[in-house]
């Protein structure tokens, strides 16, 4: 028995992947069409997320997601039998995303090399500008006083400084791959650039021509360059830190499936940087996309669809194709008109019946999450009277107590459509964390009585491999009044508005403090 239902899942898994894998391939193409149809009116390019990750809305997840719906029915025993298999779109697809990684590695190492190539030349041009000197003409050189001696303490210092500075500012773990250069960030490598070759060159000209023997004019020329070059860094903390501080733009972010919005405060941005702050904010803040709550309507309105009878009214002796067409049309205008006054009535009781079905799994998990809780702390009174070595660990004990709650958390979960959220393993490990740091029942349950952030979901349910910018202006022209454009997914996109924070004109108004003084009056008339 246990083998067969083992068999009878395994088999429903492969044909829902499959199907599964069809339908994602379809949509796929319906979006590629669509998206070169659409590349004369606008401008798209592509934000790649650090990679090796799976894809958004990938086939081959969904496909685990079905077969993990009836994990607190069918999943009793642990067996030898493989729970995945791999088809060929899977390797097709698997290959693709190595190729596609393979490039985004390459592009970044080489803004990487470039980085540290132009770093070096920068730290060793004045240590140089010092050495070479005593290497080519040593018996010239005058003798380095006090004061020369103490501008030697000074470049050690300031490179010492300056490098820190340099690995806080420029040398961090990239947040993402954008599709254009950082226009700021290309134009300080540019000026520090052109300013150590127009150094090199006033030293080869003035310095190693002539073989100066001024050494103290010399070391002060290394140490105008380390002050310049510490002032530079200034200059790029102003612009690549400093400047998007102040607020300066109202953004809109709208998800387009189910409206969910949100409102952030930018600063003076480019629309890439402004799109990869608005991605970071959005892990945090926008629930995880669920696209099981999306199918109610359009199983509604199929519904509708399904009930309407279309008669031919003309007899029999008409029935051309163009005229049957429009008495089709027109009798499924006139059946929905009639079906429009009582259709209200039809959601309200069913949205009506799907709360109490939702209470009445909601009670049912509680108390089974209660007593299991209760059942746990009555073993780790037990254990505690037998020897150290017998004593259970909480993954052990999230294992033993989990059959008691799954089917009515299983039952919980199909209700509110959340099962490809969560698997059992999952569970089972925020089971064992609770157990761990002696959480309360209703601290375990609130992960799954309540909608989280998109981060609080394991990676392979919602993280993106790719987003695609979509901007009828460049995107690396700054934020404007009224500038909008899109965050695309595969199952989704945000789409933002930006518009600018008002101008706040502020005006003072003095009051009088002797306006708020008053004198109380008595008549003699008045009885005490």
């Amino acid at each position: 028995m246990d083998t067969e239902s083992t068999y009878s899942g395994y088999s429903y898994y492969s044909g829902r992947s499959r199907g599964s894998h069809r339908h994602g391939e379809r949509s796929r193409d319906h979006h590629k069409s669509r998206s070169k149809d659409g590349s004369r009116s606008e401008k798209s390019v592509t934000i790649n997320a650090p990679p090796a990750e799976p894809l958004l809305g990938d086939s081959s997840v969904l496909g685990e997601e079905v077969q993990d719906d009836n994990w607190g029915e069918t999943t009793t025993a642990v067996t030898g039998t493989s729970e995945h298999s791999l088809s060929q779109e899977d390797i097709v697809r698997i290959t693709k995303d190595l190729e596609d990684s393979v490039g985004l590695d390459c592009r970044r190492y080489f803004s990487l090399t470039l980085a540290v190539v132009l770093g070096l030349l920068v730290f060793l041009t004045p240590l140089a500008f010092l050495a070479l000197p005593h290497l080519l003409w040593p018996d010239k050189l005058l003798v380095c006083g006090t004061a020369c001696e103490g501008l030697f303490i000074s470049v050690a210092f300031k490179l010492l400084i300056l490098l820190l500075a340099v690995w806080a500012l420029f040398f961090r773990a990239p947040r993402a791959g954008l599709p254009r250069v950082f226009v700021f960030r290309a134009l300080l490598a540019v000026l520090v650039l052109l300013f150590v070759v127009s150094y090199w060159l006033f030293y080869g000209v003035r310095i190693l021509d002539s073989q100066d023997e001024n050494y103290q004019g010399i070391v002060q020329y290394a140490v105008s360059l380390v002050d310049a070059l510490l002032f530079i860094h200034y200059l790029a903390i102003v612009l690549l830190e400093l400047r998007q501080l102040q607020p300066a733009f109202s953004v809109c972010v709208t998800r387009s499936t189910d409206g969910e919005t949100r409102h952030y405060n930018l600063g003076q941005l480019s629309i890439q940087r402004a799109a990869l702050a608005i991605m970071e904010n959005y892990y945090r803040d926008f629930s995880v996309h669920n696209p099981a709550l999306l199918t109610a309507s359009k199983s509604r309105a199929a519904k509708h669809l399904a009930g309407l009878k279309v008669y031919n009214v003309d007899g029999p002796e008409n029935n051309a194709a163009t005229g049957l067409a429009h008495s089709q049309s027109r009798a499924m205008i006139a059946a929905a008109a009639r079906r429009r006054d009582t259709s209200h009535n039809e959601l309200y009781y069913e949205e009506a019946e799907h709360e109490r079905r939702v209470r009445k799994r909601k009670a049912r998990l509680v108390v089974a999450v209660e007593e299991a809780f209760t059942h746990i702390k009555r073993m780790q009174e037990e254990e505690q009277k037998k020897a150290s070595g017998d004593v259970m660990d909480p993954r052990e004990a999230a294992q033993a107590i989990f059959p008691s709650m799954a089917r009515s958390l299983q039952k919980y979960l199909r209700t509110t459509r959340q099962q490809h959220c969560h698997s059992m393993e999952s569970i089972q490990q925020h089971l064992a964390f609770c157990i761990t740091n002696n959480m309360t029942p209703k601290a375990f349950l609130e992960s799954y009585l309540t909608p989280g952030p998109t981060l609080q979901y394991g990676r392979e349910r919602w993280l993106a491999r790719q987003w695609t910018l979509v901007s009828e202006v460049s995107v690396t022209s700054g934020l404007k009044e009224g500038a909008i454009f899109l965050l695309k997914c595969i199952d989704f996109s945000l789409v933002v508005t930006a518009k600018r924070i008002p101008y706040i004109q502020l005006s003072e108004e003095f009051i009088d403090p002797k306006s708020h003084k008053f004198v109380l009056r008595l008549q003699s008339e008045t009885s005490v």
